[in-house]
C-alpha cells in the first residue's frame, strides 16, 4: 500500500471563527492536545484532523458525548457511527474477529480502513453509537487522532465533520465555517492528505463484502484478502449509506458533456467538456488524471464551487478504477435527490 503523505502543519497558533454568539477556537495540532482531551473528558465534542476527512469526535462510551455528536451535526438520523481506536488491544476489547479481518486489521491500520464486526457484550460503547445493531464500525487513524484516543483511554466517535448530508471537510476552516457556531474546539492539521472517507467492509461467512468505497481502493484490499469483494448491502449497516449525502447546496450534474449556461464546472483530466468556458466557476480534480490526487481535492473543490453562486455544478465523468469508486460514490450521492435525506 502506497505510504499517505504527512498533515501539514500550516502554522502554530490559534484563531477564532464567530458566529452568531459562540467561538469555535482552531488550534494546531502541536499546541491541541490538552485542550481537546479536557473537552472530551468533559463530554464535549472536539473536531479533529484524521487521513481522510475532519471528524466531529466525543466519547464513544458516553452517551451524552454522542448525543451532542448528532446535535451539532443537526438533524439527529441516529445512524451507525463508526468508533476510533488507538490500537488492536482497544479493538480486540469492543469487537469479535475473524481471521480474515484480522488480516486486513494488520495490513491497513492505522489507515482508511473500517471494519464491521460483532461486538463483545459490555464493551462500554454506548448504543447510540451502534443505532441498536449488533455490529460495530471501528477504525484506527493515523497521526493526531490516533495519539488523542490513546491519550484519552477511550474510544472516540467521530462522524465527519459537517452538518448532516453535507459536503464533508477536509481543512480546519471548512469545518469552522459550518460548525463553528455549535462546537468549541476545531483541531487544525493542515488539508487532509486522502480527502475521502474511509472503505467500510464487513466479513461474512467468510465472505468480504464492500459497504462503502473509500480511501483505500477495493483492489489493495482485495489483494491482502486473496478473494473479491460483493457489493452492497442490507438497509444501513454502517456510516455513508444514505442515498443522499455530501450535498453541496447547488444541484449536480454527473457525467457532463456539456456545461450549461450558468453552471459551475466540476473537471478531470486534461480535456474539457463542450462550453467548459462559459462556466461560472471551474475547479480540476486532477489536470493530468490523477485519481489520488481527485480523492483529495474532491469536497474542498465542491465546496469552492458551491460558494461560486451557481445552482448546478456540471461534472465531468471519472473513472471508476481504483479510488475512482469512491469518487464516483460520493458524487452520486451528491446528486441524488435531496428528499432522500432522512
Amino acid at each position: 500500500m502506497p505510504a499517505l503523505a504527512p498533515f501539514r502543519q500550516p502554522y502554530y497558533g490559534t484563531s477564532v471563527f464567530r458566529i452568531g454568539d459562540q467561538l469555535a477556537e482552531i488550534i494546531a495540532v502541536g499546541e491541541a492536545m490538552q485542550r481537546a482531551l479536557a473537552l472530551l473528558e468533559g463530554g464535549d465534542v472536539v473536531a479533529i484532523p484524521t487521513e481522510t476527512v475532519y471528524g466531529l469526535a466525543g466519547d464513544a462510551t458516553n452517551g451524552v458525548a454522542v448525543a451532542r455528536i448528532f446535535e451539532a451535526k443537526g438533524r439527529p438520523r441516529f445512524n451507525p457511527l463508526i468508533a476510533h481506536v488507538a490500537d488492536l488491544a482497544m479493538a480486540d476489547r469492543i469487537a469479535l474477529f475473524d481471521p480474515l479481518s484480522s488480516r486486513l486489521a494488520a495490513a491497513f491500520w492505522p489507515g482508511p480502513l473500517t471494519l464491521v464486526l460483532p461486538q463483545r457484550a459490555e464493551n462500554g460503547i454506548h448504543p447510540l453509537v451502534t443505532a441498536g445493531l449488533g455490529t460495530i464500525a471501528l477504525r484506527m487513524p493515523r497521526g493526531f487522532g490516533g495519539e488523542l484516543i490513546a491519550r484519552l483511554g477511550r474510544p472516540l466517535a467521530a462522524p465527519s465533520a459537517n452538518s448532516s448530508g453535507r459536503i464533508s471537510a477536509t481543512t480546519a476552516q471548512a469545518v469552522a465555517a459550518d460548525l463553528g457556531g455549535r462546537i468549541r474546539l476545531v483541531v487544525d492539521g493542515g488539508a487532509t492528505p486522502v480527502g475521502v472517507e474511509s472503505t467500510i467492509v464487513k466479513v461474512e461467512d467468510g465472505k468480504l463484502r464492500l459497504l462503502r468505497p473509500g480511501g483505500i481502493a477495493a483492489g489493495e484490499i482485495e489483494a491482502v484478502a486473496g478473494a473479491k469483494m460483493l457489493r452492497g448491502a442490507t438497509g444501513i449497516e454502517a456510516p455513508g449509506m444514505l442515498a443522499s449525502h455530501y450535498a453541496p447546496g447547488a444541484s449536480m450534474r454527473l457525467n457532463a458533456e456539456r456545461v450549461g449556461v450558468d453552471e459551475a464546472l466540476l473537471a478531470f483530466g486534461p480535456s474539457r467538456a463542450e462550453g467548459w468556458r462559459q462556466a461560472v466557476a471551474l475547479k480540476n480534480l486532477s489536470e493530468v488524471g490523477d485519481l489520488r490526487e481527485a480523492a483529495a481535492n474532491l469536497f474542498s473543490y465542491m465546496q469552492a464551487l458551491d460558494r461560486s453562486g451557481a445552482a448546478s455544478i456540471a461534472v465531468e465523468p471519472v473513472p471508476f478504477d481504483g479510488l475512482g469508486e469512491a469518487i464516483n460514490d460520493r458524487l452520486a450521492r451528491a446528486a441524488a435527490p435531496r428528499d432522500k435525506i432522512a
